[in-house]
């Protein structure tokens, strides 16, 4: 079996944990789940994508400084599991060809999934139009001023409609990216990558919608 396509969206004005908590719970899980199965097949292949130059780095919200593996162009891009997370998002909100490979991407992707403001750019891209939705308590207001088709969620660590999930503030993509390795991998894997990571996992979510 081919490892799952993980990639996370990578730009300028990214918060660091949004983009930082689910790469540490993939490759985490694809650390346990080796350990666990010596000799299987690699079961998550993660990368982040970003929307620069090869080579060129993107600067998160709090100044750290990325270097992702892929460029929007770069065919290995491709996800089957796509994660948006959020941050200033104004200048990728604005981007066409950020939004029209948000937009593609997730057409091919079995799993969508956004971290705080990270939906927005699923709602600017087409990608959510009318779905469950949440994101940082600090931004429901916004959110639902903006997209007012959406139905947004308050209260929750992170909400599952079925291929699109998306989860509340910064730390709660953490808890989310355990919630889709409990679906793709099985809860034993999601709970000894969260015993890896020493890491309390809150399962709030709201019903699938």
């Amino acid at each position: 079996m081919s490892a799952l396509r993980v990639r996370i969206l990578a730009y300028d004005g990214v918060e660091a944990l949004d983009f930082a908590g689910p790469f540490e719970v993939f490759t985490t899980a694809a650390r346990v789940h080796q350990r666990l199965h010596p000799g299987a097949p690699t079961l998550f292949d993660v990368a982040s994508v970003a929307h620069a130059r090869a080579g060129e780095p993107v600067q998160a919200r709090a100044g750290l400084r990325l270097l992702a593996d892929h460029t929007l162009a770069d065919a290995a891009a491709a996800a089957d599991v796509l994660v948006i997370p959020g941050g200033v998002v104004d200048a990728p909100m604005a981007s066409p060809d950020t939004l029209r490979w948000i937009a593609h991407c997730a057409a091919g992707a079995q799993l969508v999934a956004s971290v705080c403001t990270g939906v927005f750019l699923l709602a600017q891209s087409g990608v959510v139009t009318h779905e469950a939705v949440t994101t940082h308590w600090e931004d429901l207001a916004d959110l639902r001023a903006q997209f007012p088709q959406l139905d947004v969620r308050e209260g929750v660590r992170w909400v599952d409609t079925g291929r699109i999930v998306s989860s509340a503030g910064i730390s709660a993509g953490i808890d989310m990216s355990l919630h889709l390795v409990e679906r793709l991998a099985g809860s034993e894997l999601a709970e000894r990558t969260a015993r890896q990571m020493d890491y309390s996992w809150t399962r709030n979510e709201t019903p699938s919608a």
